[in-house]
């Protein structure tokens, strides 16, 4: 006896689910760049921009997703402090606020991880809605304000994560708690709980959603606050001990650059090196709805400008140090920042939008370009244009 048409029907529907879980089973395995990019991040975007947020950081917390398959080549190995990174693209500070997934974003390819930024005493953050996608602009604005789990929280977090065997090179950036009255304690406290088990410290300075935080840029401000957490990473027992960064605002006049940079030639104010650089609070030609919400900028509208300010900071401290960060979601964006003066590069808003396989797909285009270029390693390329 032949089928009826509602048995038709639902045997077609069956095989019609049946081959999309298949589809995207075999995507998801080959980190399938383009089934991302306009399948599984869109409906991701379905969900409140915070909520997609938790959602990535619970999916790599638990390694939920196929480890990258992609092989790190020879020519981006790249070895700083003492420490060698099979590629130079790392996470930056932000996604992984609390050091809930730093094997997962292992898994994906990073060649270092950063999470925080880490404050002393658990805070909330700010009110929300705190986070914005902005699609047309390839950009996103967060007003998170430093919400974190607190150091003993993220301390226990990364010391788990120290006896994995995938454990990737791990960097902690560190806050100020809204209430404290002391900033210079609150950074000196980091440093001395996340000295011995990070590979290298932030000093966090530059977020525009913690009130008057910047003005610790400011020069005497700044020569008070660096001489003492220099002290403290000198003062730590291990050995070697973790170079110490500073993470600078995008939105400094060239004036306050030039300060910045005869501050930390100082000895007793000489940090190993800069990331450049933090969202901006500027709001150049946006074309989103959301633009005119408050918070810090980040993404592609902040990408030429955050090479700009490479070169101009590697200039100023004669080839200091630069991890840099803003914009990048290809390899040519990583590529600028290196030839720029940026030894490392991170990147966060365009896996927003990108997905996983980004991580992959920057390395891959920033290793040809090397090779295109004649270098035999990308240590070669950093600072050239400069």
């Amino acid at each position: 006896m032949g089928l009826t048409s509602r048995q038709k029907l639902k045997s077609l529907v069956k095989l019609c689910v049946g081959a999309t879980v298949m589809y995207s089973g075999i995507s998801l395995a080959k980190g399938d760049e383009h089934f991302y990019k306009d399948y599984l991040m869109p409906l991701v975007h379905l969900l409140d921009p915070e909520q997609a947020h938790k959602l990535a950081v619970f999916t790599s917390k638990h390694r939920l997703l196929p480890k990258s398959q992609f092989t790190d080549p020879e020519i981006l190995k790249i070895s700083f402090f003492g420490k060698e990174f099979s590629n130079p693209i790392g996470i930056a500070a932000g996604f992984d606020k609390d050091g809930s997934a730093i094997i997962g974003l292992r898994d994906m390819g990073f060649g270092f991880v950063e999470i925080g930024s880490v404050t002393p005493l658990p805070q909330p953050g700010n009110e929300k809605p705190r986070v914005f996608r902005l699609p047309e602009d390839m950009a996103i604005i967060n007003r998170y304000g430093f919400n974190s789990e607190g150091h003993a929280t993220v301390l226990e977090r990364v010391q788990k994560a120290r006896n994995n065997p995938d454990v990737p090179i791990i960097g902690v950036n560190l806050g100020k708690n809204k209430t404290s009255e002391d900033a210079v304690k609150d950074y000196v406290e980091g440093i001395k709980i996340f000295g011995e088990v990070s590979d290298y410290l932030v000093v966090n300075v530059s977020s525009p959603n913690t009130p008057n935080l910047r003005a610790l840029q400011n020069k005497e401000n700044l020569r008070q606050l660096l001489q003492a957490v220099v002290a403290a990473k000198n003062s730590l027992q291990v050995q070697p001990k973790p170079p110490l960064f500073l993470k600078l605002a995008p939105d400094l006049s060239f004036e306050e650059k030039k300060d910045i940079a005869e501050i930390i030639k100082r000895k007793d104010c000489q940090v190993d090196g800069l990331i450049v650089c933090n969202t901006t609070i500027e709001r150049p030609s946006l074309k989103s709805i959301h633009k005119n919400e408050s918070g810090g900028l980040s993404g592609a509208p902040l990408k030429d400008t955050s090479t700009q300010m490479i070169k101009e900071m590697s200039k100023l401290t004669n080839g200091a140090f630069i991890i840099g960060v803003g914009g990048v979601s290809t390899g040519k964006d990583a590529y600028e920042k290196i030839r720029a003066g940026a030894s490392l590069v991170q990147i966060y808003s365009a896996l927003i939008y990108g997905g996983p396989p980004l991580v992959a797909k920057i390395k891959k285009e920033l290793a040809e370009l090397v090779e295109k270029d004649g270098f035999k390693s990308v240590g070669e390329a950093v600072g050239i244009d400069v």
